[in-house]
């Protein structure tokens, strides 16, 4: 929490121009913007997912800097404040579930324009996971905490009005004394449309709305050398959310419910999960 309140202070003594918001997207799926260049953001993140019967809830800090136009790095700091046994998955496409902190780069590494106002983009991310202090539920609880990696990558074309995006994850932890987590295989598809009546410069909002679709295939845990029954899962979830834009600053959220479940035994039904972010941008 000191943390979160130490990022907010440095994003808002750092801040001497006003500067449009940029480098957002959706809020479950992947997609491909980045920060501008010498551009920092700071993003208050609060996340749930709730289970049968069981709930898991946090919020989360990221401080991103634009190193280039079309690189930039990030880094988030979770408060678990409920964990549940819940599958394995990613939760958000920049900010992961769960204590783990978690650093990315990401590399827009194609951006050709198809026509006035659109442009069809491709974003390469590659992340480090620290384990923070706060256990999950479950048997993985009881693991010693190491550390991992997240790797992806999104594609997709954007213009002045549609947005379309598909992206695909991967993340792997360590092993340690016989232990690891599940590996996790994610992926996503995201549609946006941003309404011509909506759709303003500042000093008025401007606003997206996204359909998104995020699935996350989990392996079984590892427990002393062997494979726990039980623990590993499939999910898809579908549901929409909302960005709005004003100057420098965005805030976004949204809710997905699943349209296919299939979980071991030794883990919860996933009812729905949500999340909301506030950013500002310096």
């Amino acid at each position: 929490m000191r943390f979160s309140v130490v990022l907010a202070v440095v994003g808002l003594l750092a801040s001497r121009s006003p500067v449009a918001a940029s480098g957002h997207g959706p809020m479950f799926g992947m997609a491909t913007p980045t920060n501008r260049a010498g551009g920092w953001a700071i993003d208050f993140g609060a996340m749930g997912q709730l289970g049968e019967p069981d709930r898991e809830s946090a919020i989360r800090t990221m401080l991103t800097y634009g190193i280039t136009e079309d690189l930039q790095i990030s880094a988030s700091v979770p408060v678990v404040f409920g964990s549940a046994p819940l599958p394995a998955g990613r939760m958000t496409g920049m900010m992961p579930g769960g204590g783990d902190f978690e650093g990315i780069l990401a590399w827009r590494f194609q951006r050709k324009a198809t026509n006035i106002g659109t442009r069809l983009e491709s974003t390469a991310y590659a992340g480090l996971i620290v384990p923070g202090p706060q256990k999950p539920a479950g048997l993985v609880g009881t693991f010693d905490r190491t550390p991992g990696m997240y790797a992806g990558v999104a594609s997709g074309l954007a213009s002045r009005s549609n947005y379309v995006w598909a992206g695909i994850g991967y993340t792997r932890f360590s092993e340690t004394d016989g232990d690891r987590r599940p590996t996790v295989f994610s992926y996503s598809a995201v549609w946006g449309y941003r309404p011509a009546p909506m759709r303003y410069e500042y000093p008025h909002w401007d606003w997206r709305f996204f359909a998104e679709l995020t699935g996350e295939r989990s392996t079984k845990a590892l427990h002393l050398g062997e494979q726990m029954p039980g623990t590993n899962a499939h999910q898809i979830f579908v549901g929409p959310s909302a960005l709005g834009i004003y100057k420098n600053y965005a805030i976004q959220a949204g809710i997905q419910f699943p349209v296919y479940r299939d979980s071991g035994a030794r883990l919860e039904r996933e009812r729905f999960r949500y999340a909301a972010n506030v950013s500002y941008f310096f």
